[in-house]
């Protein structure tokens, strides 16, 4: 899910750069860039994929446990 959230992100930080478009300091794309580098962070690190599965570091550990 924060995958997801993170391409969002970057589309979104992608359209104010080739745009042109006028935003304060809060919503620039720069900013929009780093939160969806955050979100993608987070989703690589096996945050936010729910208690079944995922790919992160929980997922590999509990498939040490067998």
């Amino acid at each position: 899910m924060l995958g997801i959230a993170a391409a969002v992100l970057f589309f979104i930080a992608f359209l104010i750069n080739a745009a042109h478009i006028a935003t304060n300091d809060v919503l620039s794309s720069t900013n929009f860039m780093l939160i969806g580098l955050a979100a993608l962070a987070l989703h690589v690190a096996g945050f936010g994929v729910g208690s079944g599965g995922g790919s992160g570091w929980a997922a590999r550990r509990r498939g040490r446990r067998r």
